[in-house]
């Protein structure tokens, strides 16, 4: 049997020594920057210089998250921080979403493993050679996969490969949301999301959590991936989870790891799961015979151990709690980003059943649940760590990094304003079409010569076969123009066929690393991400070494999922309690939620041409019927910029 490392989490200090205290194999972690969830504590380099030594002293790796989107301006900063980890720190790996990466990691002389992150939305067999000639030794595959999914992509000699197994699951496919974004600039490429997935919406006069996900856990079904021999770890997911959480998981998986077939240790797994104190979960999509929708509606988005409602008057409410709450215990009040919600740390015992009262003002009728406990025996075992850290050095070594562009390069173009259709109209005239397996549109998806095929956000390895067969047909009648949702989906084009491949919009380029990288994997041209603000897109556009385009005006996808409510069904009608509109359509394996209003830059048309931009997209989705696009400006980051 396959021996994978369990991969624990770690957000702040205590958890870092949780993580070690309960034997994990290997931490992972983010700084103050670049991190995909800024809104845990996160580290310092001083501060991670001491941790890090007394992990590998305890023979456990250290993974560092730099996984987030990184605009124009951070490339220096990214190289700069990579510098002083790689000659301060030394962790293990580094856990990375934007390709741009692995052009800064280069030149930089980064010494250790690269991993690819979730967020860079790897799921394609097609393409595992080009991970390793990118130098990318391990892969953490889409929490989305099934088992044998997973067995598609465990292929000899090819990449590590590295499994969610336990923690928050979001409704988006990672790396294909931008709802966050979309309503205010805070983007989840960049770790800021503020979940709008969590909020209740309202569907045909009900009101639901219809994209607020179950957490995922697979528990004793984890034992399956055992005898995939290129599973090199189970991941725990919870950077923003306290030391309760990271001991109780990792040693239940640990229990489950190394006992797969003993009925004691699997309820002893079990137990310890429980005491975790995480949402409720589900195996999600794990077993392809019994996929599981991880939405109910009806369910509120809790977190933690239910321990009653408030009650009583303005001035007098309380909880009486179900079970004991102990000192230093964090209880959640009301559903987090609700009005009201608010933490609180209790400073005595309370009893079952007893009484804790509130802080005058808070209000009753709310939920209060348990999300963190420091329990005094796992309190004294971090505290004997601590006690073996070295002195932090207090101060970081200092970088003089500056990363090195390519320089501006115009070979080529783009063909101009490019309409693209969902479904294409019979016309003989160059356009951009979104590709489908559905046998009805192959009819209409001339003319090979001067059309551009758009594959989707997502190919799962389940249909990547059906894909690779529509992919040869086009080449087959002449077709040579391809925008690609994912720049793995490169694989698609292995034969020597004369091809002109353009990274699309999902591939969220936005600095020049990234098209330096694209570049040397042979993409002829890149959409950049419209995310990006005005200012970073006229610096890309100046700066960039290939031609690029940008989505001028129609309507984008707010996610992408593989999953939907079944109370729930497509063409779905949704409204935000902001009375903004949403929908959600299925198109071949993906569920695409949209907004009711469009990206429209066509102002800035010429503005964006003399920088540089050459391929302007104007994106035809069609409306579901009786609804009306609301009339916004359609800017999304342009002015406010992206945080």
């Amino acid at each position: 049997m396959n021996k994978p490392e369990i991969l624990a989490p770690a957000g702040n200090r205590l958890s870092f020594l949780a993580a070690l205290a309960a034997g994990a194999d290997a931490v992972y972690c983010g700084l103050k920057h670049f991190s995909a969830r800024m809104e845990a504590d996160n580290f310092s380099l001083a501060d991670l210089t001491s941790l890090a030594d007394l992990a590998h002293a305890r023979g456990s790796s250290v993974y560092i998250a730099l996984n987030t989107l990184l605009k124009p301006e951070d490339t220096h900063r990214a190289g700069r921080l990579l510098d002083r980890l790689n000659r301060q720190v030394k962790p293990d790996a580094i856990i990375f979403s934007d390709p741009g990466i692995v052009e800064i990691a280069r030149q930089t002389g980064l010494e250790c493993q690269l991993h690819l992150s979730t967020l860079g939305n790897f799921h394609s067999s097609s393409a595992l050679a080009l991970l390793k000639t990118a130098g990318i030794s391990r892969v953490v595959l889409p929490r989305e996969l099934n088992i044998d999914e997973i067995k598609q992509l465990a292929v000899k000699n090819g990449p590590e490969l590295e499994v969610f197994i336990h923690g928050a699951l979001c409704y988006a496919v990672s790396g294909r949301c931008y709802w966050s974004s979309f309503l205010g600039g805070k983007s989840g490429l960049r770790g800021r999301c503020v979940q709008p997935c969590r909020r209740i919406y309202s569907y045909k006069g009900s009101r639901g959590t219809y994209f607020s996900c179950q957490d995922l856990g697979l528990d004793v079904l984890a034992k399956t991936l055992l005898g995939i021999s290129q599973v090199s770890a189970w991941k725990i997911e919870g950077r923003k989870k306290g030391p309760h959480y990271v001991f109780y998981t990792t040693r239940a998986y640990q229990i489950i790891r190394d006992n797969p077939d003993d009925p004691k240790a699997r309820k002893e797994s079990l137990n310890l799961l429980d005491l975790a104190l995480g949402r409720k979960f589900s195996h999600y999509n794990f077993l392809p015979q019994r996929p599981f929708i991880p939405i109910d509606p009806k369910q509120e988005p809790a977190s933690g151990r239910f321990m009653g409602k408030t009650k009583g008057a303005a001035r007098d409410v309380a909880v009486s709690p179900r079970s004991a709450l102990l000192p230093g215990d964090l209880l959640r009040i009301g559903y987090e980003g609700d009005p009201g919600h608010k933490l609180v740390k209790i400073r005595k015992t309370v009893p079952a059943k007893g009484r804790f009262t509130l802080a005058q003002g808070s209000k009753q009728g709310l939920p209060v649940f348990l999300i963190d406990r420091r329990e005094k025996e796992l309190m004294d075992l971090i505290a004997g760590l601590e006690k073996q850290l070295a002195p932090s050095p207090g101060r970081t070594i200092k970088s003089s990094f500056s990363f090195k562009g390519s320089g501006p390069s115009r070979s080529g173009s783009g063909p101009g304003l490019l309409e693209v259709y969902r479904y294409p109209p019979r016309i003989k005239k160059t356009m951009g079409i979104q590709l489908s397996l559905d046998p009805a549109i192959r009819p209409k998806l001339g003319p090979f010569k001067s059309s551009w095929y758009f594959l989707p956000p997502v190919i799962w390895p389940s249909v990547e076969h059906k894909w690779q067969e529509l992919v040869d047909f086009l080449r087959k009648k002449g077709a040579t123009n391809f925008v690609l949702g994912s720049p793995w989906q490169m694989g698609l084009f292995q034969s020597g066929k004369k091809t002109s491949l353009w990274a699309g919009p999902f591939c969220n380029v936005a600095n020049q690393a990234h098209l330096m990288v694209l570049k040397e994997m042979g993409f002829k041209g890149a959409v950049i991400s419209p995310e990006l603000s005005r200012q970073d897109l006229l610096e890309l556009g100046k700066s960039a070494c290939m031609p690029v385009g940008i989505i001028i005006q129609g309507i984008w996808p707010v996610c992408v999922s593989r999953t939907f409510a079944s109370e729930a069904r497509p063409i779905a009608v949704f409204e935000s309690p902001k009375k903004e509109v949403f929908w959600t359509a299925k198109h071949d394996e993906n569920f695409y939620t949209f907004p009711n209003w469009e990206i429209n830059l066509t102002a800035h048309q010429e503005e964006l041409r003399r920088s540089g931009f050459s391929l302007f997209l104007h994106l035809k989705e069609p409306l579901p019927k009786k609804m009306d696009l609301k009339q916004r400006p359609g800017l999304w980051n342009w002015d406010q910029g992206l945080l």
